[in-house]
């Protein structure tokens, strides 16, 4: 059956695409925008990823339910983002709130549209623990129980990386051949990358972790 598989373009993501594309060939990648500011440079990596692999690709626009999000991600807002990486800070400002968790149930509702029976997403760890609440294993295999009751058992969350590190998911892909140059990972959405916020710094050391430039 269909897999449905949440991509942002960034190396999380890219890697469970990889990852389904190798169990089933049908697959549908949805990219969602949500008035982030990484928007470009985010949907760009997502098509070029998409691409790569011969898959269909959906983009759907969210920045409605976001609109008042107070988010540094968000263009509403004059906030900047926080530098750093993540666990050395106590000021984390890029949580969108219940960003997956809204992601996750329009998901479920377009794998029943779809007739696609997985959800690949992407979530991970960091050496610090569970950076965001919607990112926690606790939150995902909670969430996979809403939505296999909610789709009489059609519809589960598979989430491979739920307990592994950004340097895990980095050594999988270099085994899958993941074409990590062309995705993106920067909060700022600078071209090129800042380097300096935490999903940039996270990038840079599972890289390095596994011998590769940052790229």
């Amino acid at each position: 059956m269909m897999k449905l598989v949440l991509l942002s373009g960034g190396v999380d993501s890219s890697t469970a695409l990889a990852l389904a594309k190798a169990t089933d060939p049908d697959i549908l990648a949805i990219t969602f925008t949500y008035n982030q500011q990484h928007e470009q440079m985010e949907l760009l990596a997502a098509q070029k990823v998409s691409e790569y692999y011969q898959v269909s690709h959906k983009i759907m626009d969210l920045s409605s339910i976001f609109s008042d999000s107070q988010s540094a991600l968000s263009l509403n807002n004059d906030i900047p983002i926080a530098e750093g990486a993540y666990g050395e800070s106590n000021e984390l400002n890029t949580e969108v709130e219940f960003r997956n968790g809204v992601f996750l149930a329009i998901l479920a509702s377009l794998a029943k549209q779809y007739r696609a029976d997985e959800i690949y997403f992407g979530a991970h760890q960091d050496e610090s623990g569970t950076v965001y609440p919607d990112c926690s294993p606790e939150f995902i295999e909670t969430m996979n129980q809403a939505i296999q009751l909610g789709t009489n058992n059609s519809v589960s969350i598979k989430a491979p990386f739920m307990t592994r590190l950004k340097k895990d998911i980095v050594a999988t892909g270099i085994e899958l051949e993941v074409p990590y140059e062309l995705t993106y990972s920067c909060y700022k959405g600078t071209d090129p990358a800042c380097g300096v916020c935490g999903t940039c710094i996270d990038r840079k050391k599972a890289f390095e972790a596994n011998g590769l430039e940052v790229a």
